[in-house]
């Protein structure tokens, strides 16, 4: 069993969505999909529901900062009550392209955490260009999670560690030119590291120009066993029950 523990597959993202979730199933792969909006929230518990391979993380992603009301709050806490969402997600910062909207981007985080501390349900978090923003909010509060494709240092990393955080790895550990991810790796080995595609997007080197897909974590786990030298079976092993662990599946 392998778990990816961050996808976006449901119909607003990839057409054949379910085709997928089936034929990740034939594969004893696990999926959570994470929903960033109120639409795709909808779409991702209808498919956790109807799918045994298939749980949901429901959030609001930085985005819509902007734009989500308390009645969408609202409706969000009601659909955390599902059996199926085991993690509030995909939430976050990210100062990229601009950061104008900074103090409503941690405004919406923050409620997003609120939710998670009321469910007592793990997070899973965007950050890029905001680690240390993103650090600074996470440690005042009373959760755990995984840091979704992770950019940041391997001394960031160990501190989102020590708060009880897991580090997501995707497809972007193969690209030729991602040092920065293969040194943070080796830095802090295979115990708190959980494996992710973010399907259809972030392919690895392998699949570069195509749709991401849950069949491509063997390109993922290939290249974290040559990094760490162990064996793809260690490596899925351990990365599965990190994830089992942090999500309680």
């Amino acid at each position: 069993m392998i778990i990816d523990t961050h996808c976006h597959i449901y119909n607003s993202e990839m057409e054949n969505a379910e085709e997928i979730i089936r034929e990740a199933a034939d594969s004893d792969i696990i999926l959570i999909l994470n929903g960033t909006d109120p639409k795709s929230n909808d779409e991702a518990l209808e498919l956790a529901n109807k799918y045994e391979n298939a749980y949901a993380a429901l959030g609001y992603f930085y985005t819509f900062a902007d734009e989500i009301t308390d009645e969408d709050i609202s409706l969000l806490d009601n659909q955390l009550n599902n059996d199926n969402a085991i993690a509030v997600g995909e939430i976050g910062l990210d100062y990229y392209k601009d950061k104008e909207n900074k103090d409503s981007q941690i405004e919406l985080f923050e409620k997003m955490l609120n939710l998670a501390e009321k469910h007592k349900l793990p997070v899973i978090v965007h950050s890029r260009k905001a680690m240390q923003d993103t650090f600074d909010v996470l440690k005042k509060h009373n959760v755990v999670g995984a840091l979704h494709s992770y950019q940041g240092s391997a001394e960031m990393a160990e501190q989102f560690i020590k708060l009880g955080f897991y580090i997501g790895v995707g497809g972007t550990i193969t690209h030729s030119n991602n040092k920065k991810t293969r040194k943070m790796l080796n830095n802090i080995g295979i115990n708190h590291i959980v494996v992710e595609t973010d399907s259809p997007y972030l392919p690895p080197e392998e699949k570069r120009g195509e749709e991401n897909s849950p069949m491509n974590l063997k390109y993922i786990i290939g290249k974290i066993a040559e990094e760490l030298d162990m064996s793809e079976e260690e490596v899925i092993r351990t990365t599965t029950e990190n994830a089992l662990r942090l999500f309680k599946i």
